[in-house]
């Protein structure tokens, strides 16, 4: 039996059933992938590679607007995400959310034959395994899937985003820095207008993630941001504006 908690986001705005010791557990990664969605008209989001759903129905929580579609592959996974998605906590935004259990990298009529539909999607967003094969091994085989990174892995994920995502539309997702070649190299001509990020636990100290978006056929030119200083001088607590991504109260908003 799968040992779970039932686990609090946004300050109570919302609840998910994570496994423990088990697969990927969503923390703030997923809420600052959450905030890169921005929209003041109604809009359909994907969230590839869902795990337990933390980040789309972050984006649910936040934004009456959204549509969402939690995209995993793992059944177990899909059912944590079911699970969360029928509690009391999550009804005011859960007949806005519904997952799908299909695989990330299926491609042409395969991909469509499972649910997802070409240029359909105003935002898609993903966390994929960015960890080296190699880091933080472990015995757990949905752990280790969730996490380690294969080779060409951004350009499959993005490959699958550019062909469900709208003209127009974006693509947002969180990574290590030092993938920052791959993904630019697998935004290709698919994405432009690329705006990256970087995090940095504290001033003066290396960033350990970034945050990227891009917008689909756009030819703009790639731009990066001022950095996000995620806590506070020789503290734990979180900087205003981290706090406010991670706790939906803001949106971090593309600059263009």
């Amino acid at each position: 039996m799968t040992t779970e908690t039932l686990d609090s986001f946004h300050r109570g705005q919302f609840h998910v059933v994570q496994p423990l010791g088990q697969g990927h557990r969503s923390g703030m990664d997923g809420m600052l992938l959450a905030s890169l969605v921005a929209s003041a008209k109604p809009c359909r989001v994907a969230d590839l590679g869902a795990g337990a759903g933390a980040a789309g129905m972050a984006v649910a929580s936040r934004m009456e607007n959204a549509e969402v579609l939690l995209v995993e592959r793992s059944p177990l996974m899909a059912q944590f995400a079911r699970r969360s998605l029928a509690l009391a906590e999550n009804a005011r935004f859960a007949a806005r959310v519904s997952v799908l259990e299909a695989d990330v990298s299926l491609t042409g009529r395969a991909r469509a034959a499972a649910g997802l539909t070409d240029n359909f999607f105003d935002h898609v967003i993903m966390n994929p395994p960015f960890n080296d094969a190699s880091d933080r091994k472990t015995p757990d085989t949905l752990k280790a899937e969730a996490h380690a990174m294969t080779d060409g892995l951004f350009d499959i994920w993005i490959r699958t985003a550019s062909a469900i995502v709208k003209p127009g539309g974006q693509l947002s997702l969180i990574a290590r820095p030092e993938s920052i070649a791959d993904i630019i190299s697998a935004c290709g001509r698919r994405f432009g207008g690329i705006e990256i990020t970087a995090l940095h636990p504290r001033a003066g100290e290396n960033a350990v993630r970034i945050l990227v978006s891009a917008i689909k056929q756009s030819r703009a030119r790639l731009t990066l941001r001022a950095p996000l200083i995620v806590h506070e001088e020789s503290t734990q607590k979180f900087s205003s504006l981290v706090d406010d991504l991670n706790n939906g109260r803001a949106a971090y908003a593309r600059r263009r």
